[in-house]
Formats: structure tokens, sequence, C-alpha cells
């Protein structure tokens, strides 16, 4: 374990022992909450971790980097920001599913594209988004999303 991630759980068992320590019926209350988001949310994570795997034992990241490898960069950029703008997958698998990519020699430009536009912009969400924010927002934002997500990762590649 890391530093940071002991940092992190360190800092969580000190909030919850004062949450304890101010209200300690309202933190069971909201201890019970979370376990029952969390067991709502179990069925989807690992139906996700479950595809991710099949996807990657079917396509190696060895192949998905000799594929992308072939590509000009921005060809291979744009194509990568794509597929994540119609992959929902959440942040905590989305990072090391794209660390597992870079280690098996995709270029970080077309990497930091898939991954930004996999956390800012959502095909998939288009229509609950769109329902709550109305549709010139939604399309606004996700269009911005996807150029930002582009020149996002064309600055990582120069810094990198």
């Amino acid at each position: 374990m890391d530093i940071f991630t002991l940092a992190i759980w360190i800092g969580t068992l000190i909030f919850l022992a004062l949450s304890f320590a101010k209200d300690k019926v309202k933190t069971k209350q909201a201890l019970k909450m979370g376990l029952g988001m969390g067991k709502g949310m179990a069925g989807s994570v690992f139906t996700i971790i479950f595809a991710i795997g099949l996807i990657l034992t079917l396509l190696p990241p060895a192949e998905i980097a000799g594929y992308v490898g072939k590509q000009s960069v921005l060809l291979a950029t744009v194509v990568a920001a794509l597929f994540g703008t119609i992959t929902l997958v959440p942040a905590f698998i989305a990072f090391p599913l794209v660390g597992t990519l870079v280690d098996a020699g995709v270029s970080i430009v077309p990497s930091v594209a898939f991954l930004t536009t996999l956390t800012m912009v959502g095909v998939v969400t288009f229509p609950l988004e769109k329902k709550e924010f109305g549709i010139k927002f939604t399309a606004i934002r996700n269009g911005l999303s996807f150029l930002f997500a582009i020149v996002i990762a064309l600055v990582m590649g120069v810094i990198m």
C-alpha cells in the first residue's frame, strides 16, 4: 500500500471517528445508506470489471498497442477519444485500464484522449443529461468536452 492510499484510509477513519463523536445515530444511518448504495452498484461494477477483463483477454493490450501504434498519432487520438465517448466506465476502473494500455506501448496522447473522454463525455448518459439539463446544454457540454479532451491529450503529449 502506497503512502497516498494509507493517508486516505487514515483520514477517512479520523473523520468517521469525529462523525461518530458528533452524532452516532446520523453516522450509523449514513453508513447504512452508503452500504445500500454500494450493494446497488456492485452488480454494475462487477459487470464492468468482467467486461473489461473479457475485452483485454480477447484483445490483449499488446495487440491494441500494435494497432494504435500503426496509426498516425492524430488519427489514433481521435479514434481513442471517440471510443471513450461511447464507453461508460467508472474512473476507478478507467485509470488502471489506461495504465495497462500505456504499459503495453500505447502512446500517451491517445491514452489520455481515451481517458479524458471516458470521464468527461457521455454518449451513454446523454438521454438522462438531456432530460435534466436540456438538449442544447447537453450537446454543447459534450461537444466542448470532446474538443477539450483532444486539446488536453495533445498538451499531455507535449509535456510528457
